[in-house]
């Protein structure tokens, strides 16, 4: 057995199975180092897992889909919709076998856009979307929509700041920087990795031209 390590991490497109998880891209990472990896610790009752990809669900099935160049850290979880058959408008809670198909209600797809960092031991709750380039502070749980380049902290999490003032962020995501060829992405890394705007706006501009 390997030993793991927390510089080691897993790029979520090489180890996800379940085809109710949809990955964008080839760069979005889990790291790993202190559970037995994305599919089987992070990702919590959705159906298509190893256990019960011959299922077949009488409901649609509630999706996660996970964007590109998404930073999750060590013990995140993410709960799906496999075990809402806990109905608080019922008079018991206790999930009988046979009225799994009457009491179960979705809460529709996770969504985590591009450029998301999830940070340590967070949980993000069903149904929720989280927008581009937002910020998940450790412990954190995610219980409502967050904002494009929002940090969000606290149980239940709240925002804390932006991480930009909200012109950076309208000309941000007008880039739509997540949607660019790789060799765009790449030859304007250096000005991404940066707080320039006007050498951003530049960049574009010429490598347009």
């Amino acid at each position: 057995m390997t030993q793991k390590h927390w510089s080691q991490f897993q790029l979520l497109h090489q180890v996800v199975q379940n085809k109710n998880i949809h990955i964008k891209g080839t760069h979005s990472y889990y790291s790993d180092c202190w559970d037995n990896g994305f599919e089987h610790s992070v990702v919590r009752y959705l159906l298509g897992d190893s256990h019960t990809q011959h299922h077949q669900p009488k409901w649609p099935v509630d999706k996660l889909h996970i964007g590109d160049y998404v930073c999750i850290a060590a013990e995140v979880v993410i709960l799906m919709g496999g075990n809402h058959n806990h109905r608080t408008d019922w008079f018991c809670l206790y999930p009988f076998l046979d009225d799994v198909e009457r009491s179960y209600q979705g809460k529709g797809d996770t969504v985590i856009g591009d450029g998301v960092w999830i940070g340590m031991r967070a949980m993000i709750m069903p149904g929720v979307r989280i927008g581009e380039g937002a910020v998940i502070a450790a412990n954190s749980v995610v219980t409502k929509d967050v904002e494009p380049y929002a940090v969000v902290a606290g149980s239940p999490a709240k925002k804390a700041k932006y991480r930009f003032s909200s012109a950076v962020i309208e000309k941000l995501l007008s880039f739509k920087i997540y949607d660019w060829p790789a060799e765009k992405f790449e030859a304007l890394r250096p000005h991404l990795c940066s707080q320039d705007m006007a050498a951003l706006e530049r960049a574009i501009e010429d490598y347009q031209s």
